[in-house]
């Protein structure tokens, strides 16, 4: 689903504009991510859970050249779904 199609089933599902709609699905979105970046953990009932996880640095290889490279340590954002959504699929 791309974000036009999701403003679109907002919009239809709560029946209201597009524009209204975009704007509801940006400040969701931008809250979510403010709220990993201060507890690094965001919990939506009956979805699922986003968690802030540590990779470890490594070794990798350089596709192009074979050659073996170092990978820096870094943070990503992990997902976990609701028992709820797992069920459901």
């Amino acid at each position: 689903m791309t974000k036009a199609e999701l403003v679109d089933a907002v919009a239809k599902s709560a029946n209201i504009t597009k524009l209204a709609a975009g704007q509801a699905v940006d400040a969701t979105f931008a809250g979510i991510a403010r709220a990993i970046r201060k507890h690094k953990r965001v919990q939506v009932p009956g979805f699922g859970t986003f968690t802030v996880r540590s990779r470890k640095a490594r070794q990798g290889v350089n596709p192009r050249t074979g050659d073996a490279i170092a990978i820096k340590a870094s943070r990503t954002v992990g997902f976990k779904a609701a028992p709820v959504l797992k069920k459901g699929l």
